[in-house]
């Protein structure tokens, strides 16, 4: 009997030691390294039993030999997770889908695979198939041939794919598989490492594409070591708050596209609905204007998107005055408050600001600087702006409106959902002419002050 072999994991980050000690050296957490068995089993190759399948060509080829024609992807009817992927699934690829819980994850896959035109097999390790089936009839099924499997154990898992045959396999999750050849509990980091790398052989020999779900930790990251996401192909990230309808869809990692396209969902009794224009959802309908409200044209990866910032600026009732932002970058608030007083001659010191981003929504793109201002100084003079004004600019500590990316398409949003005016930097390039929208050019804050105030 081969002697049974162990090391010693950190559960945080995945780092391997020879013996067991109380900080890890890596990720700096204490007490957590634990031992885990990792000694293998004698095993056949899942796909020695298969006849179906055959091996990949290991010679060594020139670029010119290699063929370089795309391969055909698998297009889903849910067009904003084409989108992200890049043009659709590739086959024999590995996704790894992460989130929090109760986000909707399973929601999505179980929603993409039944309405998939193809044979798919959708295991779950989480639920049984009287509840898959509920929610199944939630969502108004149009494929009959996706088919339902409770298991968390690989071997038995690949047994059923090489009877099936399916044209896609989706997993949920991958911390609930185990595999026989790894003698640790499943979650366990070489339990993870040997699930996905056994996985991944299946997908890269069978030309198969397979979705993961990944649970993550209270830090926002996905739970398991970090070479899980060096694995696979793609790792998507679906996010929102529970207290808003919305959810974002990004991609952190695309092996097969771009990293900069993001997918918007409404989460309804029905399922996941997708939202081809999230610029209407994110601006609240009003039927009278209101001071501290401004329209800001924000850039979502290549997606334009239209929001809106809502400011509150009041007398402050205790001796020191409050600063509090939602959706924004607190710190950035407090240097946009200096630059107005600064270079505007705003005395805000002594009043409370409060700064909402309506929709739930968290921004980062720095050409809502300009929209900020606007709304600030509106709530300040109790002004309300025309409601079919917008903004799309930067602003520097001098006070000065730099210019932004992609301006041209932020003007064609704009002007595509009806706005008269848009507030721009002198200093952008912009080629575009005969626009139904009035494009007015600032070089200064003092500028933008005369126009609101």
């Amino acid at each position: 009997m081969a002697k049974v072999k162990t090391t010693f994991f950190c559960q945080n980050c995945g780092a391997q030691y020879a013996k067991w000690q109380g900080q890890c050296n890596a990720c700096k957490e204490w007490n957590t390294i634990v031992e885990e068995v990792i000694q293998k089993e004698d095993k056949t190759d899942w796909k020695q039993q298969s006849s179906s399948t055959t091996k990949r060509a290991s010679k060594p080829l020139t670029l010119k030999e290699i063929d370089g024609g795309e391969e055909s992807r698998i297009l889903t009817l849910d067009f904003e997770l084409n989108r992200v992927l890049g043009g659709g699934i590739v086959p024999g690829s590995l996704i790894l889908l992460g989130g929090e819980p109760g986000i909707g994850k399973s929601t999505l896959l179980l929603q993409v695979a039944l309405n998939l035109p193809l044979k798919v097999l959708y295991v779950s390790g989480e639920e049984s198939q009287k509840q898959i089936k509920m929610r199944a009839e939630r969502i108004n099924p149009k494929n009959d041939h996706c088919y339902i499997l409770t298991e968390t154990k690989t071997q038995n898992i690949f047994k059923q794919i090489e009877d099936l045959e399916p044209d896609l396999v989706v997993v949920d999750s991958i911390q609930t598989l185990h595999s026989d050849y790894i003698e640790s509990s499943a979650g366990s980091i070489s339990q993870i490492k040997e699930c996905t790398a056994e996985l991944i052989k299946f997908a890269k020999e069978t030309s198969t594409p397979v979705i993961l779900v990944g649970h993550i930790t209270k830090d926002g990251t996905i739970a398991g070591p970090k070479i899980l996401e060096h694995m696979v192909d793609t790792v998507l990230q679906f996010e929102g708050d529970r207290n808003y309808v919305f959810r974002i869809l990004r991609a952190n990692k695309n092996r097969f596209g771009s990293t900069n396209e993001l997918g918007i969902y409404e989460m309804q009794g029905t399922g996941l609905r997708e939202v081809s224009n999230p610029s209407e959802i994110l601006i609240s309908k009003k039927d009278e204007e209101l001071s501290g409200n401004a329209v800001a044209v924000t850039m979502e990866g290549l997606r334009p998107l239209l929001i809106e910032i809502q400011a509150l600026v009041s007398t402050a009732v205790y001796g020191t005055p409050q600063r509090s932002a939602t959706g924004f970058n607190a710190k950035r608030l407090n240097m946009l408050l200096a630059v107005l007083e600064k270079r505007a001659g705003f005395r805000l010191g002594a009043k409370d600001v409060f700064l909402n981003v309506t929709g739930g929504i968290t921004v980062d793109d720095p050409a809502i600087d300009l929209a900020v201002i606007a709304a600030i100084l509106s709530s300040n003079e109790d002004v309300a702006l025309p409601k079919d004004y917008c903004f799309a600019a930067e602003v520097g500590l001098s006070g000065e409106i730099r210019p932004i990316q992609r301006v041209e398409q932020r003007i064609l949003e704009a002007e595509k959902l009806g706005y008269s005016t848009i507030f721009v930097s002198k200093y952008n390039t912009i080629s575009l002419k005969d626009t139904g929208i009035k494009i007015q050019l600032l070089s200064k804050i003092e500028d933008l002050v005369g126009f609101l105030v």
